[in-house]
């Protein structure tokens, strides 16, 4: 006769989970902002490392703000994002340099091999010849020849060229004449703001992610050690539990950011190490509970290793409660390194944080023209944390065997 899994808690618990509304489209948001950290410099208006391209002439433009740009050609090799090969999973990960030089613009004029540009910080015009604006012109070998309306030059990689001046007008006008947008506008420096907001998805995802990873592996463990074979063990690991449990979290937080170093991967170390306690003590509760039942003891009689026991059958059992608290963990761990990131111990710039964000742009929350700089971060906190709340408390309700 064929094994029916409908039985299982896993499968009662995610059709207890589907007709919770509120929670299937928290799950379904988390879902998409995943997604959108993955692709991360993929959808993101700037997709230099960090987006920290910096246009100091656009600094705290608000938002939907709109301008014309000369695009100039960097006279250097740079790394250019391929659509195969490695050089697509570097750019999709960390970014890739913007081989360009933006310069906006006011008005521009053509005349012969030249563009003459007003910018927005000058009040006079720049003249670029129009061959290095396209294209990087050998720093060796910058001299570019125009004879009978063709332009030839040499190129950083040693490719000749020679095209005729109104090829390059027509290829200038499609390709480094353009209008650039700041969707969420620009921060203090001229970057733009949406691409940094997107990006601060990632830290925030990967804070969650690793910080519950590591009190998960350190609460299961010590938990289930605890646990299982009480006694001097019990009594070790609850006195280890109990001092840590005493001091204030953000007052550890402050010793183990200081003691290992401020920084992106450190603050995963610092927020991890303060929340196994709360694992420990719910797996070391379920573990007590679990063994003294039949099967265990049916275990026992089989001659079963201790540790297979814990892990093969006491754990699989507690995965419930376990799954509930690593989600109320995830939201702490979210805000925790917002609060660190804002008190300039967690995240450094340039790296974009949403806590970081929200500390460089605090002052401007009185303005009325600026304050966005301000609410913007504050709201996606808010909207992250809220969420994953939303989705723990359905899965708590999902898990409860009580729940119809």
């Amino acid at each position: 006769m064929a094994s029916n899994n409908s039985n299982s808690p896993f499968i009662q618990a995610w059709n207890r989970l589907k007709k919770n509304k509120v929670a299937v489209v928290s799950l379904f948001f988390l879902v998409l902002i995943l997604l959108v950290a993955i692709l991360g410099y993929c959808i993101t208006p700037d997709s230099t490392p960090n987006a920290n391209y910096q246009v100091l002439e656009l600094r705290t433009k608000p938002m939907g703000y709109t301008y014309d740009a000369l695009l100039i050609r960097k006279n250097k090799v740079t790394e250019n994002e391929t659509i195969l090969g490695l050089g697509f999973f570097h750019g999709l990960l960390f970014g890739s340099e913007n081989p360009y030089d933006t310069k906006p613009i006011k008005s521009y004029r053509i005349k012969n091999e030249n563009i003459y540009v007003q910018t927005i910080d000058q009040g006079y015009e720049v003249k670029y010849n129009i061959a290095d604006v396209l294209y990087p012109i050998s720093i060796n070998n910058q001299e570019i020849r125009v004879l009978n309306g063709n332009i030839s030059f040499e190129d950083v990689y040693g490719q000749k060229h020679q095209y005729k001046i109104n090829d390059l007008v027509e290829k200038l006008k499609v390709e480094s004449l353009v209008t650039k947008k700041y969707l969420f506008g620009s921060d203090k420096l001229g970057r733009d703001y949406f691409s940094r907001l997107l990006l601060g998805i990632r830290v925030s995802i990967s804070v969650g992610l690793i910080s519950v990873l590591i009190s998960v592996l350190l609460g299961v463990t010590f938990g289930a050690l605890a646990g299982y074979f009480r006694g001097w063990v019990d009594d070790a690991v609850m006195y280890i539990v109990n001092v840590t449990w005493s001091i204030p979290t953000l007052l550890l937080v402050f010793a183990i950011v200081l003691a290992v170093g401020r920084g992106f991967w450190q603050i995963f170390i610092a927020v991890g190490l303060t929340m196994w306690v709360e694992v420990a003590r719910l797996v070391r509760g379920q573990v007590m509970s679990l063994r003294e039942k039949e099967f265990i003891e049916a275990g026992h009689s089989l001659g079963f290793h201790h540790f297979r026991i814990i892990f093969i059958h006491i754990l699989p059992n507690i995965m419930g409660p376990l799954i509930v608290i690593a989600t109320a963990n995830f939201a702490a761990a979210v805000l925790i390194e917002a609060g660190l990131s804002f008190l300039g111990i967690g995240v450094q710039s340039p790296t974009p944080s949403w806590g970081m964000m929200l500390k460089e742009h605090k002052n401007y929350i009185t303005s009325a023209d600026k304050a966005f700089l301000a609410i913007i971060p504050g709201i996606a906190i808010a909207i992250m944390v809220y969420t994953i709340n939303l989705l723990g408390n359905g899965l708590r309700d999902a898990f409860d065997v009580r729940s119809k």
